[in-house]
């Protein structure tokens, strides 16, 4: 299952990322991600932390999702790097235990992945900045499981709404709560003349088939 915000606090974030240039758009001169694929949006979230009206809106937000989601709740885990500062101040909210999970873990000392107490049977709802496959959050749901506990929903603050993504989260099992998405964030872009009328099909199209996708000319 995946739930979005409503469509009024959906755009809200939207423009706060556009506005802070945590997402920019450049659909004639795009990004290259690490997969090598072309992309005409770049997305850091982190620069959210940065702003604190900003910062605070998105933490009552992600809160607010989360309890309507599921009232019984027993801790809240940060996915690294970017989901562990957001997840701090969720659990911070909700007054819940929290903890991190690293993308692999530790060389020495205890090696963990996961950081701080978990217990098991515990249900706990991961914190994500950004959901594109949805691969890391996902792994970081199976460190959970294994300790035995109940990763029941990854909460982002936006997802670009790739099919792969979602048929991943399904094939695991696991519920997405998502403050904004991609086709929210053009609307948004469009409603506020940072993108031009003949830019936006081509943005549109992107995320249908982004392995394939080709700058604007």
């Amino acid at each position: 299952m995946i739930r979005m915000a409503k469509t009024d606090i959906a755009k809200k974030i939207a423009s706060h990322l556009l506005e802070i240039q945590a997402i920019k758009l450049s659909p004639s001169k795009p990004f290259t991600w690490a997969s090598g694929w072309k992309s005409p949006i770049y997305c850091d979230n982190r620069l959210s932390l940065s702003y604190p009206p900003v910062r605070k809106f998105i933490t009552q937000e992600l809160t607010n999702i989360i309890k309507t989601y599921k009232s019984e709740l027993e801790g809240i885990s940060g996915v690294a790097t970017a989901g562990i500062s957001q997840g701090a101040l969720v659990a911070d909210q909700l007054d819940l235990p929290y903890s991190y999970i690293r993308s692999s873990a530790k060389k020495h000392g205890m090696t963990n992945k996961i950081e701080g107490k978990v217990d098991e049977g515990q249900k706990i709802v991961l914190i994500e900045d950004l959901i594109s496959t949805g691969g890391s959050a996902i792994d970081a749901a199976m460190a959970l499981k294994e300790v035995a506990c109940e990763p029941i929903a990854i909460a982002s603050i936006f997802t670009y709404g790739f099919t792969v993504a979602e048929d991943n989260l399904q094939k695991a099992g696991i519920d997405l709560l998502t403050l904004c998405n991609y086709d929210t964030l053009i609307q948004v872009a469009t409603e506020e003349h940072k993108i031009t009328e003949d830019q936006i099909a081509h943005l549109s199209s992107w995320k249908e088939q982004p392995s394939e996708w080709t700058p604007q000319a």
